[in-house]
Formats: C-alpha cells, sequence, structure tokens
C-alpha cells in the first residue's frame, strides 16, 4: 500500500480554496509555529491554540508559552491570533497512566497526540472554525501518520473539517529553525513531559 503524501493532501486543500477559511491550529511551541504561520497565513484565517498539558514543570510550560505570544506579536499578522488554556498537566497524567515506561515516540506520544487535537477540535466545534490542525508534524521526531490519522478520525467524529501536513516537507523544520533565529526564539531541548525529558529529544 503506498502512503499518502499529506504534503500533498494540504495543497489539494488549499487549492480548492475560494475563500479563506477559519483555521483553529493547535501549536505546541513558537519555534514550531513560526514556519507553519507563515505558510498558512495567505489562505487562513488563523486563531493558534497554546493547549499543551504534557510540558513539565510549570516554568517550562510558561516559558514556552510566552515564546509563543511573543512570536504571534511580532509577526504583526491581522489574521493570526492566539487562544490560551489553562495549565492542565494532571489531565495529561491521567491519560497517559500506564504508559510511563513507553518508549520515546511509541503509545504515549500516540495518546499525547490524541488528548491535544482532542481539545483542539472540541474547541472548533464550539466556536464555529471550518478546520483544525497542529503544528506538530513539523517536527522530525513527530509521526505524521499518526497525526493525520487521529486527525482525520476527529474530524469524522466532530464534523470539523481537519487540516492534513506534513510540515517538515519543503524543508519546513529548516525553515523553522530559521525563523526561531531570526526572532531570537527559546528552542526547547525536550518535547515537553517528564519522560521526554529523559530521552533530550528535541521538537
Amino acid at each position: 500500500m503506498n502512503k499518502i503524501n499529506y504534503d500533498h493532501e494540504l495543497e489539494n486543500i488549499i487549492n480548492n480554496l475560494s475563500y479563506r477559511p477559519k483555521l483553529l491550529l493547535h501549536s505546541c511551541c513558537g519555534p514550531c509555529s513560526s514556519y507553519v504561520i507563515t505558510y498558512l497565513k495567505d489562505y487562513f484565517d488563523i486563531t493558534v491554540l497554546y493547549y499543551n498539558p504534557n510540558i513539565e514543570p510549570i516554568s517550562e510550560y510558561e516559558k514556552r508559552k510566552k515564546e509563543q505570544i511573543r512570536l504571534i506579536r511580532e509577526l504583526n499578522l491581522p489574521n493570526v491570533s492566539i487562544m490560551d488554556i489553562d495549565y492542565d498537566n494532571h489531565t495529561y497524567r491521567d491519560y497517559v497512566k500506564g504508559h510511563e515506561n513507553d518508549p520515546e515516540g511509541g503509545a504515549r506520544c500516540h495518546l499525547c497526540y490524541r488528548l491535544r487535537l482532542e481539545k483542539t477540535v472540541e474547541i472548533a466545534k464550539e466556536n464555529n472554525f471550518e478546520y483544525f490542525g497542529t503544528t506538530l508534524t513539523v517536527s522530525p521526531y513527530k509521526n505524521a501518520e499518526v497525526l493525520n490519522k487521529i486527525g482525520e478520525y476527529l474530524a469524522s467524529t466532530y464534523n470539523v473539517k481537519w487540516l492534513y501536513s506534513d510540515f517538515k516537507k519543503k524543508d519546513g523544520y529548516k525553515k523553522s529553525i530559521e525563523l526561531s533565529k531570526k526572532y531570537n526564539l527559546y528552542r526547547q531541548d525536550y518535547c515537553g513531559c517528564d519522560f521526554s525529558n529523559y530521552h533530550n529529544i528535541e521538537e
């Protein structure tokens, strides 16, 4: 079976737009969102959702959130705003209970994807967003196929369109690093949770 090219799926969506729809874009951090926002800004009215209950400790969470807010302020795009959600680490801990010792990139990470994307689509549904998506696929450490399969399932469940993506294509990850340097963004050296911190995995 041929693997789906999710970057082509995104191009197909963009090429068939006749107007600029509302997109709720889950973002893991400022660096990853930098390229994604600049890529999508001409096609969507974007609200960035900072929902990352996996990030520990709370001081790290707050540091990354401030950088996300600063980036959006400095980009100063009229059709890009941010929505923040209270820190919710206990929900993440409960959600991945029993998977604490899973290998990095395994079932625990997939549960984390699901938790964050489901919150995104719930908010998108409540607030009449036409699309929901995530910046997570820009990272070479994140499984774009798993993310898109989760997004596809949630789209059918909640009746909100999923924005297929593999933002690491077209040198997306490289461009996110360049933009991080341009805006002097803090780039973390682990994904977010204590478990990934042990493995020292970057976003």
